[in-house]
């Protein structure tokens, strides 16, 4: 986090240990590491809670675009019931069928035509 040297580290010590005295130096040092920790916890709290709001989101996302491919696909398979059904319901009626469409078509015509023996 900090980019203290060792020798930068003794140097505060000593000055530290001037300025406060040796009967409350061990004190303090608990003191700052104690509210040292704290501080640390409380970090690690807040990333946590970032994380979880991340991911809140995310999932949040991800339901809205699955809600909306299973809209698109119970739409489709409305449309092909509707369909089906007219398809029935004409060929009940004796309606001659409509003719077919361009990918019906393609299926039919793609499927290969037995080949005769020479």
């Amino acid at each position: 986090m900090f980019d203290i040297a060792f020798s930068e580290l003794m140097v505060i010590m000593l000055v530290a240990l001037v300025v406060i005295g040796p009967e409350r130096l061990p004190k303090v040092a608990r003191t700052v590491g104690n509210l040292w920790g704290r501080m640390q916890r409380y970090v690690n709290s807040v990333k946590n809670d970032i994380a979880n709001d991340f991911a809140i989101e995310e999932a949040k996302k991800l339901h809205g675009s699955i809600s909306k491919e299973i809209t698109s696909i119970e739409q489709s398979m409305y449309e092909a019931r509707l369909s089906l059904e007219k398809k029935i319901l004409d060929a009940q009626l004796g309606k001659s069928p409509e003719p077919p469409d361009e990918q019906s078509l393609s299926v039919t015509q793609s499927s290969p035509a037995p080949s005769k023996p020479v």
